[in-house]
């Protein structure tokens, strides 16, 4: 019974936080796996959400004109993480968003919904994402997110800042949160 009720889970939520008569963006995911070839931040039209459905020739027109013209910037944004990071999954970290877009948006100028928009998280302070009321215990935490920050914060929020309102219970699987904060950066780079 449980597992036919799992796939409602996200709706429910909303639901419950006011946010159940849209549904969440699903993220685009790069067109290939970063030991492949390098993946690029999503093209598309500036008006619509981040992973809007459109039709699928123009979906792969858009993810090859960016392959083509921001294809080596995602090994530089990669790179540029250091340790681990340039062998990042971008489709994997693509995957592991599906778990955070119910509650976050990436795209440029998004509305924040139960959580603050990411667009340009990494390298960000803390708490500084304007429009967005954020808890006092990760107001007054001092942190900036960088890729250590966010590793320990994706891990167990509710450990890494106690009262924090974030209500994920954390990624364990360290490859999966290399890879969704590699994904996270390409996407959101600004």
């Amino acid at each position: 019974m449980l597992r036919r009720l799992l796939p409602f889970a996200s709706v429910l939520v909303l639901a419950a936080c006011g946010g159940g008569s849209e549904e969440a963006p699903e993220p685009e995911a790069p067109s290939a796996t970063r030991t492949s070839q390098a993946a690029a931040p999503a093209a598309g039209n500036p008006e619509e959400p981040h992973g809007s459905a459109s039709t699928p020739a123009a979906h792969n027109e858009a993810e090859d004109e960016a392959d083509d013209e921001s294809g080596g910037d995602a090994e530089a944004i990669l790179a540029a993480l250091g340790g681990d990071y340039a062998n990042a999954d971008l489709q994997n970290g693509a995957r592991q968003f599906r778990r955070c877009q119910s509650c976050h948006t990436l795209n440029e100028g998004g509305r924040h919904t139960v959580g603050p928009n990411l667009h340009g998280v990494v390298g960000r302070e803390a708490a500084a994402a304007d429009g967005f009321n954020y808890s006092r215990p990760l107001t007054e935490a001092g942190l900036t997110w960088d890729v250590e920050t966010l590793d320990h914060w994706i891990e167990n929020p509710r450990e890494f800042v106690p009262g924090n309102r974030m209500s994920f219970v954390g990624l364990r699987d360290a490859e999966d949160r290399r890879d969704v904060i590699g994904y996270l950066a390409v996407e959101t780079a600004e």
